[in-house]
């Protein structure tokens, strides 16, 4: 076995890129000394070891909002997977993450633990636990919608009402296109307009559930669909990408049982 497979055996959630960053900066030792060559062949009984590591800075791309023992909140900027997928498995927030934290968490089991998503074209608030438990008490209050999940989206035309609630019922196709249909699950959101323009308004959405794509496609079903969301028939955007952005989210904390709230303003370019 060679060093470097030893690595991804001990490490099985490090990428490629941090075991290639451990090893070039000599943290890595075999039976106590340092050695940089992950191809070295090394015996089973071979004591493999990750030294510590200076303060790392956050991930480019991502801001950090919020950081304790239990999570980490952050904007994820639009373009940008939460998590990996068949065709990409390196460049996610997740990924990000789990490099900023480094092996020492690792080893004592805290790592970031998935809560929820945002699509990879919506920007905005994110929350990560640090632990098993965290994750289960943080998704507990989402599938109970006790988590305050605030959106801002700008989008061609006006609703007649300066305010109201979108309820339909929402699957998706074997295309994973998600849709309208008569038996797909309750999807509620309510809306507030904030501003209205020439080309279109400035809407505040509140999640009443979280289906994927949800507010893409009730807004564009009540024919005013998202400026960038060109899948679902919106205009093209100025700004390159699509004007949704998660900007509140509220929780009972899992360590504490405090209720924390973050907010995020949407980018500048677009609002």
């Amino acid at each position: 076995m060679t060093l470097a497979e030893r690595l991804r055996a001990l490490y099985p959630q490090a990428s490629g890129r941090s075991l290639k960053q451990w090893l070039e900066t000599g943290r890595v030792t075999v039976d106590g000394r340092a050695c940089r060559d992950g191809r070295l062949e090394i015996g089973p009984d071979a004591v493999v070891e990750l030294g510590g590591r200076r303060s790392a800075p956050f991930p480019r791309g991502l801001a950090l909002v919020h950081e304790d023992d239990a999570i980490l909140v952050v904007v994820k900027p639009a373009g940008l997977l939460t998590i990996a997928t068949e065709r990409e498995r390196e460049r996610t927030a997740y990924r990000l993450l789990w490099d900023y934290l480094g092996s020492k968490q690792a080893a004592k089991g805290e790592r970031p633990f998935i809560v929820h998503r945002l699509d990879r074209e919506t920007s905005g608030l994110l929350v990560f636990a640090k632990s098993e438990a965290g994750k289960r008490a943080l998704q507990a209050q989402f599938e109970a919608r006790s988590v305050e999940r605030v959106y801002r989206a700008l989008v061609e035309g006006r609703p007649p009402r300066e305010q109201g609630t979108l309820e339909s019922r929402l699957a998706e196709d074997r295309m994973l296109r998600v849709r309208s249909a008569d038996r797909g699950r309750v999807a509620i959101t309510h809306y507030r307009v904030l501003a209205t323009r020439r080309e279109g308004s400035l809407l505040e959405l509140r999640l009443g559930t979280g289906r994927r794509h949800q507010i893409r496609v009730q807004l564009a079903e009540s024919g005013w669909p998202i400026v960038g969301d060109v899948t679902h028939g919106g205009p093209r955007s100025g700004a390159g990408r699509l004007c949704l952005h998660a900007t509140r989210l509220g929780f009972d904390h899992p360590a504490t049982g405090t209720r924390v709230v973050f907010e995020s303003a949407p980018p500048s370019d677009w609002v």
